[in-house]
């Protein structure tokens, strides 16, 4: 059975919490920033698709489909702090913009991999 909780538990409430950052970084991007109006889109794309995984797994059919969406929702982070580099390393995100959202990112990804590690473990799964 899947332990998750629907209501609120760190994972949902982290990764959306995390979501909601991503959208309030994205809209503080101006206007003469459309040079790198891509680079904007995949963050925000990759750092709200996290969220949207962990929220779908609630509904998983099975605890191997818990796992996969987890699984898509670690890539998603790894690929969101990639981003988050790209922008920090080319001055775009100063140092406390950086360090804040990073730690996030990474505290988010933390959980990830203990929630499968976790699964998997309970359903003796590999």
């Amino acid at each position: 059975m899947i332990n998750y909780r629907r209501e609120g538990g760190p994972l949902h409430t982290k990764s959306y919490a995390f979501a909601v950052r991503i959208v309030n970084m994205f809209l503080h991007f101006t206007d003469s920033d459309w040079k790198l109006q891509t680079v904007y889109k995949q963050i925000l794309r990759s750092g709200t698709s996290i969220s949207a995984n962990v929220h779908e797994s609630e509904f998983a059919q099975s605890p191997s489909d818990f796992i996969s969406k987890l699984h898509i929702a670690l890539k998603e982070a790894n690929e969101t702090m990639n981003w988050l580099n790209l922008l920090h390393d080319t001055q775009v995100l100063d140092d406390k913009g950086f360090e804040s959202m990073a730690a996030d990112c990474s505290e988010v990804i933390a959980l990830l991999v203990s929630s499968i590690k976790t699964t998997k473990k309970n359903n003796q799964l590999k």
